[in-house]
């Protein structure tokens, strides 16, 4: 950006630069087994477990997972015709998503019997929520504002960084006040005010994955974060992973290899 400013009589060009966004590596913490056929979509800790939705006709399950083991306790598979995408847990209910049928679900968390069905407009990718409000998105810039009772639109916001809409957003998460959202088929992690959508910083997870593990194909792209609020544990994983990885963030510049 370029400002002007008069100074004893002659006009003096002065560059104004704006901040760049903070960037993030990462700390891996502890790595926990994933199962390889989990096509994962969706991802949120809850008192103790880990729950997790997933894509693909015909392959497309909620479950309730032990986080240590990966044990599957609990399993419910949707009908072959629904590509499932993001859960989030709020009220003792999972709220799920489909791809492009425009139908959700919400079960109850304990059974995951299907209490009833609601519709949306367009794709659904993801969910979470602050307690208060649900927010969705569908693979543009735009996260939508849900009630939580009655899973209708109050708002949206564009997610913008240095004035830019950040596309492709996919599985979100709210960690301390923001939102988290993998951008699809990049190893990059977007921290968004779900103020007014503006990117707060960017986390690279590059080479969480090594290449020996990377078996998935295309498909196989990171996607899947979770956040253990009593403890402060950030979990992420992929699409066909077989692992789920605990990570600390730090900055950029001071990235400690694993």
């Amino acid at each position: 950006m370029l400002r002007y400013r008069f100074a004893c009589g002659f006009m003096a060009a002065v560059f104004v630069t704006a901040a760049q966004t903070p960037e993030y590596g990462y700390q891996v913490v502890h790595a926990y087994p994933h199962d390889l056929n989990a096509f994962t979509e969706g991802l949120e800790y809850r008192a103790g477990f880990l729950y997790e939705s997933t894509g693909l006709k015909g392959r497309s399950w909620l479950r309730k997972e032990k986080l240590e083991s990966g044990q599957v306790l609990q399993q419910m598979d949707l009908d072959p015709q629904y590509f499932g995408e993001g859960i989030t847990v709020i009220n003792q209910q999972i709220v799920q998503l489909t791809w492009q049928t425009e139908i959700g679900f919400v079960h109850d968390q304990s059974s995951f019997h299907v209490k009833r069905t609601f519709t949306y407009p367009g794709e659904g990718w993801a969910l979470t929520n602050d307690g208060q409000n649900i927010y969705m998105d569908d693979g543009s810039a735009q996260i939508r504002v849900w009630d939580p009772i009655t899973l209708k639109e109050k708002r949206r916001f564009t997610v913008h960084d240095q004035g830019q809409p950040i596309l492709n957003l996919n599985e979100l998460e709210w960690v301390r006040g923001e939102i988290y959202a993998n951008i699809w088929q990049t190893d990059r992690i977007a921290r968004i005010s779900p103020v007014d959508g503006r990117v707060l910083g960017w986390i690279d997870l590059a080479g969480i994955l090594s290449p020996s593990e990377q078996t998935g194909g295309e498909g196989a792209v990171l996607n899947g974060i979770a956040y253990d609020a009593l403890g402060d544990r950030l979990f992420v994983t992929g699409k066909l992973w077989p692992k789920l990885f605990e990570i600390k963030l730090v900055p950029k510049s001071h990235r400690k290899n694993r």
